[in-house]
């Protein structure tokens, strides 16, 4: 008992002299210390990911042919299991346990009128479609109106003898109808890049032996088409309200009257209200024709005629859908931007995955070839917007530039130090108040998701991992990089939705193959592939590429971590 007492009375002595001690410095230490503890353990969040996650992003096939690296693909796409082909399209009546169809452009519309089909809160939603005009115009379309418009447009042009269509128009709900038109009545749809030289037009008009066109007044070149191209039969001019009064459907003298000329608005208006509501039946239907695309490569080169399949475009929106982890894909509650051409299939098919995931979407032609965010959602606050890396290069030096004062610097620095350390995004508080009014012209907590791309072959500006980590702060939402080519529709490989790594790079990593593709590099003559490092010319294979494979014509290298880069 008496060593037990010395120690009471040490603890007691102890306890006695600090009390005696304490001061007002001594609390303010105090409560300092606390409330760094407090603000660690209620602040801290697990990383959105695993980080073994990121560190092995593809798998590698066992074995290798001689003058080639191995086949990667993406872990949820393994080896021995079929590529993502289709949308497992289940038919009324099927058992759910069933496998369901690849289905086509045609299922993609019938889902956005059907509504969310999944036993839940949002069950029946539908989603929006909206075009907007200047800053504060914005139009609805009614979903039924958009039926009865891919109707009659498909009739009209069909019993005119139309079969190969080509679309020049810039991102529209007219091009969206005409697209699905073709698809509907078993014609071949031909998307024309907006806004080129009238030679350019007429070029692929003759390679596309296209002889039907359905394009807006003043951006077409008729004269020069008319006296050039005597394919031409029939000519669809979409007109704006305030040119609606003109007589669009007489052809000018000289020029020859074997084009059939009629305006949008006329085919849909001389048809009965009540006609056009009825979607073609699904049975005994033909499997759609192919649609061809252009890629250009840069301004003033000549484009590169590539014809897709229904299977391929369907295979590159179903490997976007599910690129998206469950619990962030795109709902009813999303607002979907297109601020790029969906004469690129990467848009097109990301376009047509939030069309079939029956979120809202929204279309802005003045968005396309915006050299900023600001400007291409003006009018509008979109979740999900897809735009260049050019834009998103001159929104981050914009941006920057405005990050002069002490605090905008630190709280930038704490904002990337919660992406890059500990793996989450940085979430609205009353500190990052202040940081909101530097973003760049978005409303802060509205946009979660921005998609971009680098096309291959077509001198796009290189976006390193660290211009996207300051985007990701700049704008609050997680940004996917991807790899794009001529013969594969959609993406070949794009970052992971939570990979937020920076690394010392001058161009960030693609990340892995989507679930349709798997990707290889065969040797070159400068570049081989030895036992401890893949490099060479990337060449894709998969449904979603327009021959089943495609060598992209650059060299390319497989990090440690299984991403693809640029070598």
């Amino acid at each position: 008992m008496g060593a037990l007492d010395n120690v009471l009375l040490t603890v007691d002595q102890a306890i006695s002299d600090l009390f005696g001690q304490w001061n007002v410095y001594t609390t303010a230490i105090v409560g300092l210390f606390v409330g760094l503890v407090a603000y660690q353990i209620s602040t801290r969040r697990d990383p959105d990911t695993h980080p073994l996650l990121l560190a092995r992003q593809a798998q590698a096939s066992p074995v290798r042919h001689e003058g080639e690296s191995a086949v990667y693909r993406s872990q949820a796409a393994p080896h021995g299991m079929p590529l993502n082909a289709g949308l497992n399209v289940k038919d009324p009546g099927a058992s759910k346990w069933s496998r369901g169809r690849d289905g086509d452009l045609r299922d993609i519309w019938r889902q956005a009128i059907a509504g969310v089909q999944d036993d839940g809160p949002s069950k029946g939603a539908t989603g929006r479609i909206l075009t907007v005009l200047g800053t504060e115009h914005v139009t609805e379309h009614a979903l039924a109106d958009i039926t009865r418009q891919i109707n009659l447009i498909g009739q009209h042009v069909a019993n005119q003898g139309g079969n190969r269509v080509a679309i020049y128009l810039p991102n529209s709900v007219e091009l969206l109808v005409t697209l699905f038109a073709c698809a509907f009545y078993n014609m071949t749809a031909i998307i024309l890049p907006f806004d080129q030289p009238d030679d350019a037009v007429l070029s692929m008009l003759r390679r596309s032996a296209a002889d039907t066109v359905v394009t807006a007044p003043g951006s077409f070149p008729f004269d020069a088409v008319v006296k050039n191209y005597p394919s031409l039969r029939q000519l669809v001019w979409v007109v704006d309200e305030g040119s609606s009064h003109m007589d669009w459907n007489e052809v000018p003298q000289g020029t020859g009257g074997s084009v059939n000329v009629s305006t949008w608005q006329d085919i849909v208006t001389d048809y009965p209200v009540d006609a056009g509501h009825d979607l073609p039946a699904q049975e005994g239907q033909k499997d759609p024709r192919d649609v061809t695309i252009f890629w250009q490569a840069a301004p003033g080169t000549t484009e590169e005629m590539v014809r897709f399949t229904a299977g391929n475009l369907v295979s590159a929106v179903a490997a976007q859908i599910f690129a998206i982890p469950t619990a962030q894909r795109m709902g009813p509650s999303d607002l979907f931007l297109p601020a790029d051409s969906l004469a690129n299939t990467h848009t097109l098919a990301l376009t047509l995955a939030a069309l079939y995931s029956n979120a809202s979407v929204a279309f802005n032609s003045v968005a396309v070839g915006a050299n900023d965010l600001a400007v291409a959602t003006r009018g509008i606050a979109p979740t999900i917007l897809v735009t260049t890396p050019a834009a998103l290069l001159k929104t981050h030096q914009e941006t920057a530039n405005h990050l002069s004062s002490v605090i905008a610097r630190n709280l930038h620095w704490l904002q990337t130090r919660d992406l890059t350390q500990n793996g989450v995004m940085p979430v609205a508080s009353l500190l990052t108040r202040y940081y909101d009014r530097l973003r760049p012209g978005i409303k802060p907590g509205k946009l979660r998701l921005i998609f971009t791309a680098e096309r291959v072959g077509a001198a796009s500006p290189p976006l390193s991992s660290a211009v996207l980590s300051d985007l990701r702060v700049y704008t609050g939402a997680r940004i996917i990089y991807a790899l794009t080519a001529a013969k594969v529709a959609g993406a070949a490989a794009q970052t992971g939705f939570y990979d937020y790594r920076v690394f010392d790079d001058n161009h960030s990593h693609f990340g892995a193959p989507l679930t349709n593709t798997e990707i290889l590099l065969r040797d070159t003559p400068e570049h081989k592939t030895t036992d401890s490092l893949s490099k060479g010319e990337i060449t894709v294979r998969g449904p979603s590429v327009a021959g089943n494979e495609a060598a992209l014509g650059v060299v390319g290298v497989i990090r440690d971590d299984n991403t693809l880069a640029y070598l």
